[in-house]
């Protein structure tokens, strides 16, 4: 049975594809060859992913992440298809699902937003409510760095607090739109903001937001 990881991790590899290794994305500085990289050694090399959390790896990461980005770019996209490899912890279905259905979802945005021509996908209600249930779960992490208090409204009216703090602001849209917005890509984000002119004026500004 497919899960929502499988489903984004197909659907970002065919996006890498179509727009081809020198095309834009929504990360700062990456074109799609460093993004499909980034992807490869997050999966297959733990001992350099780590220095996206550990800084004193760091330097480590960026050098490995430059080796697989000179790598052919339809080995990456095929290494991205094919999945982890056999004794990778993502090859058990619930970690699969727990740590990469927002990254694919986010990368596959990434690629998809930084076009000029690109619309808002209509996701299904169980992969939205899929989303919006590890909003819930991480809001608190991705908002810690707001510089004012944050919350999050899905158009049925549930909410979650992503940072507290006055003024508050209330960012309003679709689970995939928050989903965005909280990882940081305020300005590719269909949400609405809503609360003190100058409070929501900080927020929109702010570099912050994510990891």
């Amino acid at each position: 049975m497919s899960t929502h990881a499988k489903r984004e991790r197909l659907l970002l590899a065919d996006l890498l594809e179509a727009a081809g290794p020198d095309a834009a994305t929504l990360c700062e500085g990456w074109r799609t060859r460093d993004l499909a990289a980034h992807v490869v050694v997050r999966e297959r090399r733990p001992d350099a992913a780590a220095g996206t959390l550990v800084p004193l790896l760091k330097d480590r990461l960026e050098r490995v992440q430059a080796e697989f980005a000179e790598k052919p770019y339809e080995e990456l996209i095929q290494l991205i298809r094919t999945g982890p490899p056999r004794m990778s912890p993502f090859t058990i279905k619930q970690v699969d699902e727990g740590a990469n259905v927002v990254e694919f979802y986010v990368h596959a945005e990434d690629v998809r937003r930084a076009q000029p021509d690109w619309s808002p996908r209509e996701l299904d209600p169980v992969f939205a409510d899929a989303l919006w249930s590890r909003l819930e779960k991480s809001a608190r992490l991705l908002g810690r760095k707001a510089p004012v208090g944050l919350v999050l409204r899905r158009p049925n009216g549930q909410t979650v607090v992503a940072h507290r703090g006055t003024p508050v602001v209330t960012v309003s849209g679709e689970p995939g739109e928050l989903t965005m917005y909280l990882f940081g890509r305020q300005d590719a984000a269909k949400v609405e903001l809503d609360g003190e002119q100058a409070a929501v004026e900080r927020l929109h500004e702010t570099k912050q937001l994510g990891i």
